[in-house]
């Protein structure tokens, strides 16, 4: 049976500062090693610990979710080491919630185990998604004047679009291959534009 295991399985266990560390993969050792000092200085019993993107799947993390039971408290240093987005903050405060556990944001002075705290972290959460919606509400009014001033070019034109481009210079004597490579589209694409034309080969 694991240490995890046992420890979960033990009536007596107290209820404990459980700590979550993370860095991406471009990061540095040594800032994975200062986050767990600075948790094990905060009193943290057990450590969790891990070194992945910040879109990878968080195996640690889901260790330590299923670790805490009623009482605990996770704690991390820093908002964006826990979760990828607003949508995963939340996941992560529900589950913590149905199991009775607190959340500790050492940076952000945010403790869930307080009524202050959950008020801080809902507020949180509310100004990071109002940013996300008014920076996609300035893209589209960006794409929207853009269009008006006739600047806006959208997406580049697939080899579709290009169809007659490629049956012209075919009809200069150009080859699929020499096609392709002026065009920036794949030999396959001039291929089935022209097909079934007869064109030089290459």
């Amino acid at each position: 049976m694991s240490e995890n295991l046992v420890e979960r399985l033990d009536p007596e266990r107290s209820v404990m500062l459980i700590g979550y560390a993370r860095t991406s993969t471009l990061e540095q050792d040594a800032g994975l090693e200062a986050q767990v000092r600075d948790l094990t200085a905060l009193g943290c019993e057990k450590l969790f610990r891990e070194q992945v993107s910040s879109l990878a799947p968080r195996k640690q993390l889901e260790s330590a979710l299923e670790f805490a039971r009623q009482g605990d408290t996770l704690v991390v240093t820093k908002l964006d080491r826990l979760a990828r987005s607003v949508t995963h903050l939340g996941k992560i405060i529900e589950a913590l919630e149905a199991k009775g556990v607190a959340l500790r944001i050492v940076n952000l002075g945010v403790d869930t185990a307080t009524p202050t705290g959950r008020l801080m972290l809902n507020v949180l959460g509310g100004v990071a998604q109002f940013e996300r919606e008014m920076m996609l509400e300035r893209q589209r009014e960006g794409i929207a004047k853009a269009k008006a001033e006739g600047a806006y070019k959208g997406r580049k034109p697939t080899a579709r679009a290009k169809a007659e481009e490629i049956k012209a210079l075919a009809a200069e004597g150009l080859s699929m291959g020499a096609i392709a490579t002026k065009l920036g589209i794949g030999k396959g694409s001039v291929h089935r534009a022209l097909s079934p034309a007869k064109v030089p080969a290459a």
